[in-house]
């Protein structure tokens, strides 16, 4: 067990090179979490950007029985997107520039999903939309297993956005179905 010498004091003084280093570790985090989070809304804006007839797009097509109303998908992305960039900022601070493929995957599945919103209320290509929608859910399921051997905590924090894209494919597919 290490021992601490001299007074304890907010100072820094007393303190032990590992407390040391954790608080310092601590204050540079915050930066990278902020970009995290910064790159998973920049996706989200992506979307909303390409497609600012979404909600009446959404409103005149054939759904199923079981298709959210509009106003439930801006609640749930959001959530969602925080939960998509916190978990790449857990990886990144466990493994630091050893993480590029899990990183490299998180952004891949990040492109696509930006690609999905304009593929799908921009240009009404509802069956690229549903190719898009299929490689997001195979990346963001890769890249969950990819980060859960890093960090347990961050492959966890991907299972509803995993949830929510299968729901999302399956939703795609039976709107593409309706209106073709």
């Amino acid at each position: 067990m290490p021992t601490v010498h001299g007074p304890r004091q907010g100072t820094g003084q007393g303190r032990t090179a590992r407390q040391e280093r954790a608080a310092a570790s601590g204050r540079a985090a915050w930066p990278s979490l902020l970009l995290f989070l910064a790159l998973s809304f920049a996706a989200a804006a992506v979307g909303a950007l390409s497609s600012s007839g979404s909600g009446a797009v959404y409103a005149s097509l054939d759904r199923p029985s079981w298709a959210p109303p509009s106003w439930l998908f801006g609640p749930v992305w959001t959530v969602l997107y925080a939960l998509v960039g916190t978990s790449a900022w857990l990886v990144q601070r466990a493994r630091g520039r050893r993480a590029r493929t899990e990183l490299g995957l998180w952004g891949v599945q990040l492109l696509l999903n930006a690609a999905w919103t304009p593929l799908f209320f921009g240009a009404r290509q509802y069956g690229l939309a549903f190719a898009d929608v299929c490689l997001l859910l195979l990346t963001a399921g890769a890249t969950a297993v990819l980060f859960r051997r890093v960090r347990p905590a961050a492959g966890y924090l991907l299972v509803p956005y995993l949830l929510w894209v299968a729901f999302a494919a399956a939703l795609n597919l039976s709107i593409w179905a309706a209106n073709t």
